[in-house]
């Protein structure tokens, strides 16, 4: 459950109306998260394409620990809160499940709305889908991951 980049511009995207977004919105969304960071305008438009506005009243339960994981969040608006081990608040440009979009394992967490929480969903299967069509796209967020790994691997400076 990483948080979105810090750029001032991803924050002005996010800053919004969404109540009609366009495959635009969704494609500036995802470009301003690491995770979709050197995927492609074109490819990211397609991904983009897939993603659905959901809300959430105050209390309501996202994900559920245990559950099979279906779909990636982005928070849009309004607050999250982990429940379990984490037992932390998310917030605008924060998102979950992003491993489970990549190896459909079963959810690691239960994330609750802490009041009206609105968040772009992206689906597994059409993810899925989209992936065996436009390989570039794997390959693109196999290179961010493999990053992030290389990252937590070096030896902090003493």
């Amino acid at each position: 459950m990483p948080e979105a980049t810090g750029e001032p511009g991803f924050q002005r995207v996010l800053e919004r109306s969404w109540t009609r977004p366009t495959a635009s919105d969704w494609a500036a969304v995802l470009g301003g998260l690491p995770l979709f960071s050197r995927v492609g305008k074109r490819q990211l438009r397609k991904v983009a394409s897939l993603a659905q506005f959901r809300e959430f009243a105050p209390g309501d339960i996202v994900v559920q620990i245990g559950e099979p994981s279906d779909a990636f969040y982005v928070i849009l608006g309004g607050r999250a809160k982990v429940v379990g081990k984490s037992r932390r608040t998310l917030g605008t440009g924060d998102y979950f499940g992003e491993m489970g979009l990549i190896d459909g394992e079963p959810r690691s967490a239960t994330i609750a709305a802490v009041g009206e929480l609105q968040v772009m969903r992206l689906a597994r299967r059409p993810f899925l889908k989209l992936l065996n069509q436009e390989p570039g796209i794997a390959t693109a967020m196999m290179a961010e991951l493999a990053e992030r790994v290389r990252r937590l691997e070096k030896p902090s400076a003493l």
